[in-house]
C-alpha cells in the first residue's frame, strides 16, 4: 500500500494572514466544518496568543471538531505555548505547532539571537508544548535559507525533545522544486532521529512555485503538505490544496502516497472560502476555477464529446462540479430547503436560525425565479454577516440615478439601537450610498477596494460585493449579497465598518 500523505490546512490561520481576510468566530466555525466533511487531517485554526478574538476562534473550532486534529500555533515562547494548550483543550485532537526561525538573516537581524541560543529556545519551547500534547509540531522559520548543518542540528535536538512532526516551511518563497525537493531528502538522510517525526513542508507562492516545490517535496519523503483553499494566503498565497491533492490523485504512477480526502467536497469548499473571505476564485484557476472544465475550442469539445479523457485528466464530479443540482423555486418548502443546505454542509444550532434562514430563502425568491446552489451559499453567508453587524445595520436605501441628473442617496442605519438618517450626492449611485453612510459614521477609513461579481447568470443574478477598507494600518473586507447591486453595495460597505469598527488588531507571525 502507498504512503499515507497528511493534508494540513492553514486557510484559518495564514490563509487569514492575507489582507482584508479576517474572520469572525463563526466563520472560521463553518470553514472548519467544512473542512472536516473533506476529511482534512489538521485543521491549524489560528494564532491564539494573537488576541482575544483568535484564541475564541479557536477554542469555538477545537470545541467542534471532532474528526479532524484541531492546531493551534505559537511562537517559542512560553506565554504562546500556554495559551495554545488552553485553547485547544476540548479538541478530541489538539496539536500544537511552534516555530522560531532559522535562518542567518532572521536570526541575526530579527530574532538578535545566536544559533546556540535558537536551538536551547527551540528545545525548551517543544519541551513545554508536549506538558499539553503528545501532537507537537516544530517549524524552523525560514528554512528555505537557513544553513544545512544548522537545521540539522536544531531538527535533531527538537525531535529529541518530543517533537512528532517537522515542518519545513519555505517563508518567503524563495526556493526552486529541485533544489527544495534536495533539501528535504537530505534532512531525512542526515538527521539521525529523522525516523521518529513527519516530515512537513509549507511553502509561499512569491515565485508561484509553491505547488511545485510542494510535490517535490512529497516525492523526497515529505509526508505531510500544509496548504489552504483557494491558495490563499500571505502575500501571494500558500500552495493550493486543491491543486496538490488532486495531482498526487491523479498522477498514482508517479507519487508514491495519496491522501484520505473526499475530493467531492473540494469545491463547496472553496466557494464557501471565496464567500467568507471576499476573495473571488479566477475563472482559469485550477481545478477550482469556473472554466476549469469548460470546453470552447471546437476541437477540445469534439474530442470530449467523443471521450472525456482526450482532454480532461480528472473529473469534474470528483471535486465537487457538478450539473445536475437542485434547484428551488418560491413553491419550495421547508424541508427541501434544509436538505439541500445539509447537502451543502450548511446546518443550523438552532431552530430558529433555521426559520430566519428559511423567511430569507422566500423573500429571495420573490426576487429571483430560479435559486441555485451559490444563492444558497450567499444567502447563509449574507444571513451571518447581518447578525455579526453589532454596531451598525441598513435599515433602509433610496438613490436617485437618472441621466444628466447628480446621483443622491438617503440612507437610514440603525447605529447602537439608535436610527439615523443621511443624504449624499455622489458620481454615481453607489458612490452617493457610500457618502449618505459616512455622513452618518465617519468613519475615516479609506476605500481601496470596490468588487462585484454575480453569483449565477441572468440579469436576476444576486450581486456578490466586496468592499476593502483601510484605516490606521488596518484592513478589512466586508461583503454583501441582493439582487439590487446598491443595496449589497451598501451591505458590504457597512459590513466593512463594523469590523473596523471593532479593532480586533491581530499579530499574526508569518511562516
Amino acid at each position: 500500500m502507498s504512503d499515507k500523505l497528511i493534508i494540513f490546512d492553514t486557510t484559518l490561520r495564514d490563509g487569514e494572514q492575507s489582507p482584508g481576510a479576517s474572520m469572525t468566530k463563526e466563520e472560521k466555525v463553518r470553514i472548519a466544518k467544512a473542512l472536516e466533511k473533506m476529511r482534512v487531517d489538521v485543521i491549524e485554526a489560528g494564532f491564539p496568543i494573537a488576541s482575544q478574538g483568535d484564541f475564541e476562534a479557536v477554542q469555538a473550532v477545537a470545541n467542534v471538531v471532532k474528526d479532524s486534529t484541531v492546531c493551534g500555533l505559537a511562537r517559542a515562547l512560553d506565554k504562546d505555548i500556554d495559551r495554545a494548550g488552553e485553547a485547544l483543550k476540548g479538541a478530541n485532537s489538539g496539536r500544537i505547532h511552534t516555530f522560531i526561525a532559522t535562518s542567518p538573516i532572521h536570526m541575526e537581524m530579527k530574532l538578535r539571537m545566536t544559533p546556540d541560543q535558537v536551538v536551547e529556545q527551540a528545545v525548551k519551547a517543544v519541551k513545554r508544548a508536549c506538558q499539553f500534547t503528545d501532537n507537537v509540531e516544530f517549524s524552523p522559520e525560514d528554512a528555505g535559507r537557513s544553513e544545512l548543518d544548522f537545521l540539522c542540528r536544531v531538527i535533531e535536538a527538537v525531535i529529541d525533545a518530543g517533537a512528532n512532526t517537522i515542518n519545513i516551511p519555505d517563508t518567503v518563497g524563495y526556493n526552486v522544486p529541485e533544489q527544495f525537493g534536495v533539501l528535504i531528502r537530505n534532512l531525512i538522510e542526515r538527521i539521525p532521529n529523522s525516523d521518529k517525526a513527519v516530515f512537513s513542508v509549507h511553502c509561499h507562492n512569491d515565485l508561484g512555485l509553491a505547488v511545485a516545490n510542494s510535490l517535490s517535496a512529497v516525492m523526497n519523503g515529505a509526508r505531510q503538505v500544509e496548504c489552504t483553499i483557494n491558495g490563499l494566503g500571505e502575500r501571494a498565497g500558500n500552495a493550493s490544496l486543491e491543486e496538490v491533492v488532486m495531482a498526487v490523485r491523479t498522477r498514482q504512477d508517479l507519487f508514491p502516497c495519496d491522501t484520505s480526502l473526499d475530493t467531492t467536497q473540494i469545491v463547496p469548499a472553496s466557494r464557501l472560502v471565496s464567500g467568507i473571505t471576499g476573495f473571488p476564485v479566477q475563472p482559469n484557476k485550477a481545478i477550482v476555477g469556473a472554466n476549469a472544465f469548460a470546453h470552447e475550442s471546437g476541437i477540445h469539445q469534439d474530442g470530449v464529446l467523443k471521450s472525456r479523457e482526450t482532454y480532461e485528466i480528472m473529473r469534474a464530479e470528483d471535486v465537487g462540479w457538478s450539473t445536475n443540482r437542485m434547484v428551488l423555486g418560491k413553491h419550495s418548502g421547508r424541508n427541501a430547503f434544509r436538505t439541500r443546505l445539509q447537502e451543502l454542509g450548511i446546518t443550523f444550532d438552532a431552530e430558529e436560525e433555521l426559520n430566519a434562514a428559511f423567511a430569507r430563502f422566500k423573500d429571495l425568491a420573490d426576487k429571483k425565479h430560479e435559486i441555485y446552489d451559490d444563492d444558497l451559499q450567499a444567502l447563509v453567508t449574507d444571513a451571518s454577516i447581518e447578525a455579526e453587524n453589532e454596531h451598525v445595520n441598513l435599515v433602509a436605501l433610496k438613490v436617485c440615478s437618472e441621466t444628466g441628473e447628480t446621483p443622491d442617496a438617503k440612507v437610514t442605519l440603525r447605529v447602537d439601537g439608535e436610527e439615523k438618517q443621511g443624504h449624499s450626492e455622489g458620481g454615481g449611485p453607489v458612490d452617493a450610498a457610500f457618502k449618505a453612510i459616512e455622513t452618518i459614521i465617519n468613519s475615516g477609513s479609506d476605500l481601496q477596494l470596490y468588487s462585484v461579481n454575480n453569483i449565477t447568470s441572468g440579469t436576476d443574478s444576486q450581486g456578490e460585493v466586496t468592499v476593502r477598507l483601510e484605516k490606521g494600518g488596518r484592513i478589512v473586507n466586508g461583503q454583501g449579497a441582493d439582487t439590487d447591486i446598491v443595496i449589497a453595495s451598501a451591505k458590504a460597505y457597512i459590513n466593512a465598518l463594523n469590523k473596523i469598527m471593532a479593532a480586533d488588531v491581530r499579530a499574526h507571525p508569518q511562516l
